[in-house]
């Protein structure tokens, strides 16, 4: 791990790799206190790891801070997007929930009312969609936890999924359970949870990495074996993955101040 000095590595690692979900749950906080939470976030000493805020489109009206916006959205939901941008909201991402042929769906209503423009990422439920979503030019989502344990998948569909995006060249986000470092034992949750700087050193060696290999680095419960030292390596890994959504910032800025990643 780096020392106390922030390195340029561990800067182009965690450079706005959290965008801020916290209206969805667990926190699932009111939008006046949801957007609190990012405008206290936005002026931390950690703000520069800070992404977008996350906003399904149905609220998009709710959001009266001038914020960058990733919004989740269906196909069906593009056209309220756009005019939403019209009218002004900061819309800097799409993400589109998982259905058969989302990819082929969101492309074309993306062309068709104007937001092609935007990076979109399109959640999987099966590394199978991918060569679509590549075909279109457009990211992959992958969910990496929920309420329940059975919704947090196995270190070998991780590992499976961030090959199959390295292959394609195609960039990916992550969600859900992703609130800690490094994959550890939730006993609340009664499940061993997936850790960001996991999936990040992953995305370093997809390519060069057998699956066992990346599977390996998804299982890694010991945090001095996952080292941010190689920037070359680390930007490469931040072009595959280019961010995640947490429902909590300081949790995760927490857990990196205590593993000496970042300055107390």
């Amino acid at each position: 791990m780096a020392t106390f000095s922030l390195s340029p590595a561990v800067r182009t690692a965690l450079e706005r790799l959290i965008d801020y979900a916290g209206l969805f749950p667990p926190a699932q906080l009111p939008m006046d206190g949801a957007l609190a939470q990012y405008e206290r976030a936005r002026s931390s000493a950690a703000s520069w790891m800070l992404g977008r805020f996350i906003v399904p489109a149905a609220r998009l009206a709710e959001v009266t801070m001038p914020f960058e916006l990733s919004v989740i959205a269906t196909p069906q939901a593009f056209e309220g997007v756009a005019r939403a941008r019209e009218h002004g909201a900061r819309v800097g991402a799409l993400e589109v929930p998982p259905a058969a042929g989302a990819a082929a769906l969101a492309a074309a209503q993306a062309a068709r009312t104007g937001l092609s423009d935007l990076p979109m990422y399109v959640e999987v439920l099966d590394t199978s969609e991918i060569p679509a979503i590549a075909e279109h030019g457009l990211g992959a989502k992958l969910r990496c936890g929920g309420l329940e344990p059975s919704a947090y998948p196995s270190v070998e569909r991780v590992a499976a999924f961030i090959a199959a995006a390295a292959a394609s060249n195609v960039p990916f986000k992550a969600t859900a359970g992703l609130h800690h470092p490094v994959r550890h034992f939730n006993a609340a949750a009664g499940v061993k949870m997936h850790g960001f700087l996991n999936l990040l050193v992953a995305a370093s060696r997809a390519g060069e990495a057998s699956l066992p290999e990346l599977a390996a680095i998804i299982a890694e419960e010991d945090p001095s074996a996952l080292s941010l030292s190689d920037e070359a390596a680390l930007r490469q890994a931040r072009a595959r993955f280019v961010g995640y959504g947490s429902c909590s910032f300081d949790e995760p800025v927490d857990d990196l101040r205590a593993l000496h990643v970042i300055a107390a």
